[in-house]
């Protein structure tokens, strides 16, 4: 299920909008959901309310809060999804490459754009998903992204994988968990805690401060080799 919002002040707009994601989503055989926003702040609430989407067709220009204020938001609040804006105004496109858009849309050529930005997202985040952790319970199975994995933390009798909006907990010790994933990405920094080397923000002192804002304590014993550690993954893949 590919969760799509679209978000402009204009109603008959926006709803253009989602007919035309809808027909790509058809045309493509993908399930999707797609929920309108004419108020830019009712979707900043709902993202900080944890309501995931894996797209956003952002206009630019609107009340309240603009196309770009939501853009910083969604950048630290779902920084796996992608962000599209629709606008009639080209003179935001130098800030778009700053905020890391995927899509640039003038809105005089949505017809004809639109549905090639929804074929390549719906592509690239179905990579993004090929590599999966598979969650066993006695109720349920479910698979799990790895790159959506932001980190690992010990809960009890539990390992917690924390994902963008929600947290799924495996009756697995850490190491076991660790083991199963099998990806260098997944380092540990302190008994307690495995993190994704893709969502690190940054380190500081004897601390690492995930894309969602977490920020997890490093082991005094392990700081060197963890600081180490990321700078040689950004390196080679950032």
């Amino acid at each position: 299920m590919i969760r799509i919002a679209v978000c402009d002040d204009e109603p008959a707009f926006a709803e253009r909008v989602k007919t035309l994601i809808e027909a790509e989503c058809r045309t493509l055989s993908v399930s999707s959901e797609t929920v309108l926003y004419t108020d830019s702040g009712m979707l900043a609430y709902d993202i900080g309310e944890k309501r995931y989407f894996d797209m956003l067709f952002l206009d630019i220009e609107m009340p309240g809060l603009s196309g770009m204020e939501l853009a910083d938001l969604i950048k630290d609040s779902l920084p796996q999804a992608l962000v599209s804006f629709i606008t009639s105004h080209t003179k935001y496109a130098v800030k778009s490459f700053e905020l890391s858009i995927f899509r640039y849309i003038p809105k005089a050529e949505v017809e004809s754009c639109l549905s090639m930005a929804v074929s390549d997202g719906i592509r690239l985040l179905s990579w993004k998903v090929k590599e999966c952790y598979v969650v066993e319970t006695p109720r349920q199975i479910m698979k799990v992204a790895m790159s959506d994995i932001l980190y690992i933390y010990k809960k009890q009798k539990y390992s917690c994988l924390v994902l963008p909006g929600e947290e799924v907990p495996v009756r697995k010790a850490l190491g076991q968990v660790k083991e199963e994933l099998g990806r260098e990405e997944f380092l540990v920094i302190e008994r307690g805690y495995i993190i994704n080397l893709y969502h690190v923000r940054k380190m500081e002192g004897a601390s690492v401060v995930m894309d969602d804002g977490s920020v997890l304590p490093v082991s005094q014993s392990h700081v060197k080799e963890v600081r180490e550690t990321i700078t040689g993954f950004f390196r080679r893949h950032l």
